[in-house]
């Protein structure tokens, strides 16, 4: 009899083979490896670790969860590709997202021959049960993705429209946590073990400053994880980066960095307040700001010849920007280039 999530996963995925590398049949530190067909001479000559062992227990240790519930990704886009991959059949199945979003879901099913369904949010830009209900009864829907707080518009989505989704939708709940730690809201994390179809992924690249290095982790029950480690590439996460998040995540100033952007993004919204040209600044539980202009084209024009830049939304809400939380410094160059404008 299959599992609640084995009938979710594809029939190829499920009976896939997979490559089974020279560490995966030797995982002792020491020794003379004549295995691998490395080069014996240099510092980074062998392969990493394909399961990174110390890197999910400093995170499980940090998350309050346990080190085999952790997937570790090329960014956090390697798993929402992943999740296509293993239960979505190319030109078959479909996904289903809320708009506006994070633009990868759709970019991602588009490369994996997945149809999305787009759901528009309410004008608090919240979850409308009565438009996502319907294609609960839909056997070819397979994946729903909410991102939480949600990008572009700040926003935390409410915790029981989730949990109705992931208490009715028979598939599988990718849950985006990417700017969860810039909010007081508990993770979905602590609840893997209560629903079997969840998936919760977060990053370091936005609160633990390392977006340089793409890494980014998927929180999820073992038999899940199975797959995602069945299907990934085989070394998909450096020795450099392995490294390099470990040293960042024992530092101890991560909460105060993160009390520094929170305070600097009061000061933003207070100061934007009092800029002419600034029609609506939308309530963020992220490290950034939705905001309403009177001309978001002509405006990121404007900033972009003074060389600083802002995010361009216009194409998905009418007349508004996203800016990014900044240095105090840098915070205040843009409140004078505004200034600046209104003078003109």
């Amino acid at each position: 009899m299959k599992s609640k999530v084995q009938q979710f996963v594809r029939k190829n995925i499920q009976a896939l083979a997979p490559y089974s590398s020279a560490r995966d049949e030797y995982s002792g530190k020491e020794g003379i490896f004549l295995d691998a067909n490395e080069n014996p001479f240099g510092v980074y000559n062998r392969y990493p670790d394909p399961y990174q062992p110390a890197l999910k227990e400093k995170l499980a240790q940090i998350k309050n969860t346990s080190a085999d519930q952790i997937f570790i990704g090329n960014g956090s886009d390697e798993a929402i590709d992943l999740a296509f991959r293993i239960f979505c059949e190319p030109g078959q199945d479909k996904a289903l997202t809320f708009v506006p979003t994070y633009g990868m879901y759709e970019v991602s099913a588009n490369i994996n021959d997945v149809e999305l369904i787009k759901l528009p949010l309410n004008e608090e830009f919240q979850i409308d049960r009565n438009l996502l209900q319907p294609f609960f009864s839909d056997k070819n829907l397979k994946l729903i993705f909410i991102c939480s707080p949600n990008n572009p518009t700040g926003n935390l989505f409410r915790t029981d429209d989730i949990e109705f989704i992931l208490k009715n939708f028979n598939g599988i709940v990718l849950i985006d946590e990417a700017y969860i730690d810039f909010c007081d809201q508990p993770s979905f994390i602590q609840k893997i073990n209560e629903y079997p179809n969840l998936i919760v992924i977060q990053t370091l690249s936005k609160a633990w400053g390392l977006a340089g290095i793409r890494l980014g982790i998927g929180y999820m029950n073992q038999e899940i994880l199975s797959y995602f480690n069945r299907v990934k590439a085989p070394y998909n996460i450096s020795t450099v980066n392995q490294q390099t998040a470990l040293d960042i995540l024992s530092r101890e100033d991560y909460q105060q960095k993160v009390k520094d952007i929170l305070d600097e993004k009061e000061q933003l919204i207070q100061n934007l307040s009092d800029v002419k040209g600034i029609l609506t600044i939308y309530p963020s539980d992220a490290n950034f700001l939705l905001v309403e202009v009177e001309n978001a084209d002509e405006l990121y024009e404007k900033l972009i010849a003074r060389k600083i830049i802002i995010r361009n939304r216009n194409s998905v809400i009418k007349n508004c920007v996203r800016i990014s939380v900044g240095t105090s410094g840098e915070n205040q160059q843009l409140l004078n280039a505004l200034k600046e404008f209104n003078n003109d």
